[in-house]
């Protein structure tokens, strides 16, 4: 039996153990976008520095020189808003099918296009808990993160940090773990989501999963978020690959496909 075979024979299972389902993949009840309260003060968060050459070498967009990569990621920004706030959906995960896909760095770029819209604040959430990525992509350096949350060695407040974008916080990783699926479905990371989603200002929360077809980590992830954005890779991701992905993302929130490394540019300085 493959890896996924047995990731959706275990989802099934949980569904049909629910004792109430109201959709494919169960949610929990969150408040609309549109319900939250007025905001007192903005959360101050532990600051951190990015380092200036790993930005580049990741290529993330404070340094992405590339014209037409930077207005895709704004157009992406643009549609997924509309989507959102069509929806009052408040968080997604950034996934790929395997590795390699470019999910993290879709992730981490979407965070910071998102943040740049002066009516937008963001987490960005490393979920990733096997090969955690989302700290090195922006050059920075942290003592604890989310695995050490989870299994009780620190709290809230000492794994959410401030990179020194405006209206950017990023909990990342410290660590990896193998038993990463058991810690995504137990109730400490009910408590993240909750803790985050109560936040004021209200703040999107974009998710880095690991790839969706290697474990039941996105799976065990599901119920915890209200959409899924998948990343594929020109020239690399399968066609059989993405049937496999569209069947397992038929029970969950699809916000649309990421093609990336597209050979198909627009390099014009304007349009």
């Amino acid at each position: 039996m493959s890896i996924i075979t047995e990731a959706m024979r275990k989802a099934a299972l949980r569904r049909d153990n629910s004792p109430a389902t109201t959709a494919s993949v169960p949610r929990r009840s969150r408040p609309r976008m549109s319900d939250a309260a007025p905001a007192e003060a903005p959360q101050r968060y532990r600051a951190v520095s990015m380092d200036a050459s790993a930005e580049s070498a990741s290529k993330i967009l404070p340094r992405l020189t590339d014209r037409a990569a930077r207005r895709a990621y704004k157009i992406l920004r643009t549609r997924l808003l509309q989507r959102l706030e069509a929806k009052q959906w408040q968080s997604l995960a950034v996934t790929g099918t395997a590795s390699g896909s470019g999910k993290t760095l879709t992730a981490v770029n979407l965070a910071l296009a998102l943040a740049q819209d002066s009516n937008t604040h963001v987490y960005l959430v490393d979920l990733d808990l096997q090969r955690p990525n989302v700290a090195q992509t922006l050059g920075i350096s942290v003592p604890k993160g989310l695995t050490d949350f989870l299994v009780g060695d620190a709290s809230m407040d000492e794994i959410i940090y401030s990179p020194g974008i405006d209206r950017l916080a990023v909990i990342p990783n410290a660590r990896g773990v193998e038993q990463s699926s058991e810690l995504l479905s137990g109730s400490r990371m009910h408590e993240v989501f909750a803790f985050l989603e109560a936040q004021m200002p209200r703040r999107l929360i974009v998710c880095d999963v690991p790839p969706l077809l290697v474990s039941d980590d996105v799976l065990t992830i599901a119920p915890e978020v209200d959409g899924m954005l998948l990343v594929a890779t020109e020239g690399i991701t399968p066609r059989a690959t993405l049937e496999q992905a569209r069947e397992v993302l038929a029970e969950m929130n699809l916000l649309g496909v990421v093609l990336n490394r597209s050979s198909d540019r627009d390099d014009s300085p304007y349009y």
